[in-house]
């Protein structure tokens, strides 16, 4: 059985501050640093305090669904939050709306007329920054099907629906040092083998902390943990 999806670790400065806004923008339930997900969404978030320069674009950031509420009602309500306004180089014509977080961590708030995202959730998409390979690996390491696989682009979503996890093909934006955010899986049998599946779709392990726990990256080089279920990653 393929390891699950169990938590985003989002690294912040102030952990407690961006899992307040983040717990009252998503409206999930929050104990201390961890983020309780709804119904739509298929993993925790976590928030783990790190010092890093945000000087570039994340590899991940959040698109966040105008379906229930408008997307100015949205937009103001993650500004009363405490979100700000965010210029990455959207064009005029494009109809989502570019914001950061507390910390500066960029994400958009779709408008209510995108087809891509029906169905889901507010948290409707991780759009990430990675080539067609990476897309295809962590559908196969999360055993979730392939939506989307067009022109280096690809997308992957739980069976049944719920929030989709997907990739912009190349050109990759510029990234040094440590991403702000990665994966966390649980593996529920033993650790070895799931990690040495997952070393034969395409990635690497990157160190051990414990005999519990495995630092991983995907075929993009991007860092992810696996931790065996009897320990637990909100240990």
């Amino acid at each position: 059985m393929a390891a699950r999806l169990d938590a985003l670790t989002v690294l912040a400065a102030e952990p407690q501050r961006l899992a307040t806004f983040w717990g009252d923008l998503l409206d999930w339930e929050r104990a201390g640093v961890m983020l309780m997900p709804d119904a739509d969404a298929p993993m925790r978030l976590v928030f783990e305090q790190a010092d890093l320069p945000h000087d570039q674009l994340n590899q991940i950031h959040f698109h966040l669904t105008s379906y229930t509420s408008s997307q100015q009602t949205n937009v103001e309500r993650a500004l009363s939050l405490g979100a700000t306004h965010r210029d990455v180089g959207q064009r005029p014509e494009e109809g989502h709306v570019v914001l950061a977080d507390p910390e500066g961590n960029e994400f958009c708030i779709i408008e209510g007329t995108n087809n891509w995202l029906a169905g889901t959730g507010f948290l409707g998409e991780l759009a990430a920054d990675g080539t067609r390979e990476v897309g295809i690996f962590w559908s196969a390491a999360l055993d979730w099907p392939l939506v989307h696989d067009e022109g280096g682009e690809t997308a992957i979503q739980p069976p049944g629906g719920r929030m989709k996890i997907a990739w912009g093909g190349p050109p990759l934006n510029e990234r040094n040092g440590r991403n702000r955010m990665h994966f966390v899986l649980v593996a529920d049998g033993d650790l070895d083998p799931e990690v040495g599946r997952l070393v034969s779709l395409g990635a690497t392990v990157v160190g051990h902390t414990d005999a519990n726990v495995v630092a991983m990256a995907d075929p993009d080089g991007n860092e992810f943990w696996v931790w065996s279920a009897g320990r637990g990653s909100g240990d």
